[in-house]
């Protein structure tokens, strides 16, 4: 009897000990879910690039851009669970269930891999706007209700509700203009046409560094390497307030655990490799590296903090 246990256990843990042995056999795709040159992709071609090197295997990084990260991120959930179709997303993957009527995946279709990546967003302002730090920001929309409006990236994105979640904290009330991306919003926040941006450190760079736009706080906890200087919401009025334009690796749920393992350890390898580190710093992410346990934990806090934003905002999709 035993022996016969033995041998149905090793009839069933074969097959993932073989596939653990010889993964990666073949080309890996890690699907991006938003067209070239925003933060997803740069951060994504570099992670392939050390990948590949580290796994001895070709990693292709593969744009699937639409509806706001959902098309992309539904490729994945459908593909086969077996490790060579994996995800790089943001905080869409987990507020997008909550904004959109009609999202195809349910988070439960992924399992999570690794959290690689943790950036702030950087609240700008107009050289127009008579403001030069984030309480005389506060100060002027209390006096001013009504009067503000700001730029994003899109609704749903993560600075989009970064600025919600002031809203809801201060009880003030800005206008959202929403943009295909940040870089778009740039021209009519120089102008004064838009007030404020709430953007990627990576979109806010090149405008910072020459004085075109003003810094005036940065969402994380803690400072941004980027702009040490700059104070963050949360010295600014709001104690607490910390919201993360984090990026983080998924891939279907049902993978084997070995082959979930391997890439876990090889992620976590790559983040230190020093020419990424270096390509981080340049759009503002901070290299972190999770154990799955812990990227499932954060994911699902991730998901109930903005579906909390969403529903308590009224943030609606147009």
């Amino acid at each position: 009897m035993i022996r016969f246990a033995l041998l149905v256990l090793l009839s069933v843990l074969a097959p993932s000990i073989v596939a653990a042995q010889s993964y990666p056999s073949k080309p890996i795709h890690i699907i991006l879910p938003y067209v070239p040159g925003g933060i997803i992709d740069t951060a994504g071609r570099h992670l392939a690039l050390r990948l590949s090197e580290s796994l001895g295997q070709s990693v292709v990084a593969d744009n699937r851009p639409g509806a706001g990260g959902v098309v992309g991120t539904d490729v994945v959930a459908r593909s086969a669970p077996d490790g060579y179709t994996i995800l790089l997303n943001d905080p869409a993957l987990v507020s997008n269930p909550s904004l959109l009527p009609d999202v195809p995946y349910e988070l439960s279709a992924l399992q999570p891999v690794s959290v690689v990546g943790s950036s702030p967003a950087v609240i700008v302002a107009s050289p127009h706007l008579p403001v030069t730090s984030f309480s005389e920001l506060l100060a002027y929309a209390q006096a001013n209700p009504g009067k503000l409006n700001f730029a994003s990236a899109g609704i749903g994105t993560a600075p989009h509700l970064a600025a919600e979640m002031i809203k809801l904290r201060i009880g003030i009330s800005m206008q959202h203009v929403p943009y295909r991306g940040i870089g778009a919003a740039y021209p009519d926040v120089l102008s004064g046409k838009v007030q404020l941006a709430f953007s990627s450190i990576a979109g806010a760079v090149p405008f910072t560094r020459d004085g075109r736009v003003r810094p005036l706080a940065t969402t994380r906890a803690v400072r941004s390497p980027v702009y040490p200087d700059v104070p963050t919401v949360a010295e600014s009025g709001l104690p607490g307030f910390d919201v993360d334009l984090w990026i983080a690796i998924y891939v279907p749920a049902g993978v084997p655990a070995p082959v979930l393992g391997r890439l876990n350890s090889e992620i976590t390898k790559v983040l230190q490799h020093p020419e990424l580190k270096a390509a981080f710093a340049k759009i503002g992410i901070e290299p972190r590296g999770t154990s799955p346990e812990e990227a499932a934990a954060f994911t699902r806090a991730e998901f109930e903090k903005w579906k909390k934003v969403i529903v308590e905002g009224k943030i609606k999709p147009e």
